[in-house]
């Protein structure tokens, strides 16, 4: 409740700020692609309609959660507790764990807003190719997937029939999660409110799962998190005042899947976040049929926009994904306490 309601006096200024700076969307001419289509260009010229939304709201929020966080953890939670009985790990190492992944991930979403918002993507400032940025996207999450394999101890993948140890394949397989997350976020949130409200009901499961664990960090980080999302979603919701950008959509993916894999609930992540995996592994095969078979997979790519094709309203398309997210937490989170 307080961090939605800091969150909730900064972010209208923000908003301000963000318009006054002109810092929005903008409709910019691209140059004819190899595989455009009918349906690309379609829901191009739908985007294109929401140019001058002011973008970047999602930097406010990569800076506010993690203070709020830390100035709670340092205030309430650990004078009050013992080491031990704040979480199941050193604390250090956790929070060095979830902090990692959200700020510097969210260093690598910055670099793509200042692209879009300034338009250095003109002059060649900055001038990564997408493959360079891909590769560092790999190296912070292979620098977290390291904490949570060195410093945690954490090596193994959780069933519910079963505990797999893994050994150091761990360490590529946490890294996947991390990055396929990340993307997976960025890519659903195409729409006005979808990525957030989905990953508003994934914490809500996430912080029932914490809670059963004792896990007082995780607890605390969920809820400064979700405290910011509902003051965002508010905005973000169609017509849409403002946009998050690519900050927080990567710092917000990567850190879902360090959510999941800090409670040992792999296999739940899936499913709760499943409608992430759907509409992120759609783009994924989309991209694979283009590159490998030289043909699309599917009329358009990711699949709400398919929705979009066939006549849904943005609004009906985000609140069913949001029904189907309902169901797909409740599912997940029955499957951890079983």
């Amino acid at each position: 409740m307080l961090s939605f309601l800091i969150n909730s006096l900064l972010v209208v200024k923000f908003i301000n700020f963000l318009f006054a700076k002109k810092l929005t969307l903008k409709n910019e001419v691209k140059e004819e692609r190899r595989f455009s289509s009918v349906a690309f260009e379609k829901i191009r010229g739908k985007q294109a309609l929401k140019a001058g939304t002011p973008t970047g709201l999602g930097m406010l929020f990569v800076i506010t959660i993690p203070l709020i966080f830390l100035f709670f953890f340092v205030t309430f939670l650990y004078p009050r507790n013992s080491i031990e009985h704040i979480s199941g790990f050193p604390f250090l190492g956790e929070l060095t764990a979830i902090l990692i992944t959200f700020l510097g991930f969210a260093l690598i979403g910055v670099y793509d807003d200042l692209l879009k918002v300034f338009g250095f993507a003109k002059t060649g400032f900055f001038g990564l190719k997408r493959w360079q940025k891909f590769g560092l996207q790999w190296v912070v999450a292979f620098v977290s997937a390291g904490i949570l394999y060195w410093v945690l101890g954490i090596n193994f993948i959780h069933l519910n029939f079963a505990t797999i140890y893994l050994g150091w394949y761990y360490l590529p397989l946490a890294a996947f999660i991390i990055v396929a997350f990340a993307n997976a976020f960025d890519i659903t949130s195409g729409l006005d409110g979808l990525g957030e409200g989905l990953l508003m009901i994934c914490l809500i499961a996430f912080w029932l799962i914490s809670a059963t664990q004792l896990d007082g960090i995780l607890q605390l980080f969920i809820g400064v998190w979700l405290g910011a999302i509902i003051a965002g979603l508010y905005f973000t919701v169609h017509p849409a005042r403002a946009f998050l950008g690519n900050a927080s959509g990567m710092a917000f993916g990567s850190t879902l899947a360090m959510v999941g894999l800090l409670s040992g609930k792999v296999l739940p992540l899936l499913i709760i976040g499943g409608i992430f995996v759907i509409d992120g592994g759609s783009s994924l095969i989309q991209i694979i049929g283009k590159q490998i078979f030289n043909r699309r997979i599917f009329p358009i790519a990711p699949i709400h926009h398919w929705f979009e094709l066939v006549g849904w309203e943005e609004p009906k398309i985000v609140t069913r994904f949001w029904l189907a997210g309902i169901i797909l937490a409740i599912a997940g989170v029955w499957l951890a306490f079983i």
